[in-house]
């Protein structure tokens, strides 16, 4: 199958404020998020990242988006490298996580028509396009209001939505059920679902076996930065569960290491 998405030997460090090394007793001025992370996706497949809080999942997921820059390695995205050509990535890509934050002063109407003209999708299509979307996620009630004044679900349903204006074949989901009710959920893995069967190529990041499980073709699991596993769900199931994997290996000494540098 062909590669649509590869991170190849991705490092990243952060540096710590002094409060942040108070609270978990560390006098390391700097911690390592990444350390040397590689693993790719097929094309037409549900890519899962399965990790605990802090594995670096969405570290990962946002130099892959070209939102941060990487110490080291790169991420090539449909033929483009990411540190290269990052207008190049970002237009192909979709691209969520719960780190958004909407401008609360706009109303959902007008941001899906603000961010389908910055794709260049034009009037009509956008309009289509909306009316489906706000239509299926259930927005159209609210199409009008404020951001401001939405509960927080509908807030992630609407920046769910915003991030597919454009009909990417590339998609970049973190944590994509983050802070949504059991029946929008499910509206989101359906839709997910969906996609998939359009062609389209989905990586997404998530700490929920269920989740994996339902949809994602292959799973790579990371835990303190590194990738430790990667294999199709099919074949895993077949042996055990999901979660029985993760804590076959989470649970072994040589699995975990200190990341963090003394510089």
């Amino acid at each position: 199958m062909q590669e649509i998405l590869q991170a190849l030997s991705l490092v990243k460090s952060f540096r710590l404020k002094s409060k942040q090394r108070s609270l978990v007793f560390k006098t390391h001025r700097l911690k390592k998020a990444l350390d040397d992370l590689s693993f790719s996706a097929n094309a037409g497949e549900i890519y899962g990242l399965l990790g605990p809080n802090g594995a670096g999942k969405t570290t990962a997921m946002r130099i892959i988006a070209g939102l941060i820059k990487s110490d080291g390695g790169d991420a090539i995205v449909d033929g483009f490298s990411v540190r290269e050509n990052t207008m190049e990535v970002k237009r192909r890509i979709g691209f969520l996580s719960d780190e958004l934050r909407l401008d609360g002063f706009f109303s959902p109407s007008y941001l899906f028509d603000f961010f389908s003209a910055l794709r260049g999708v034009s009037k009509n299509d956008a309009k289509i396009r909306k009316e489906r979307l706000f239509t299926l996620f259930g927005i159209d009630r609210f199409s009008r209001e404020k951001v401001a004044s939405l509960s927080n679900g509908m807030r992630q349903k609407v920046a769910f939505v915003l991030s597919i204006a454009h009909d990417p074949d590339i998609i970049i989901f973190d944590e994509p059920t983050n802070g949504l009710d059991i029946v929008a959920a499910r509206t989101v893995v359906d839709f997910l679902l969906e996609m998939k069967r359009q062609g389209k190529s989905i990586l997404l990041s998530t700490h929920i076996f269920s989740l994996v499980e339902k949809i994602c073709d292959r799973v790579g699991i990371i835990i303190d930065g590194r990738l430790v596993f990667c294999d199709s769900i099919p074949r895993i199931i077949q042996k055990t569960t999901l979660e029985g994997c993760f804590f076959s290996l989470y649970d072994q000494p040589q699995v975990h290491s200190d990341l963090e540098l003394t510089n």
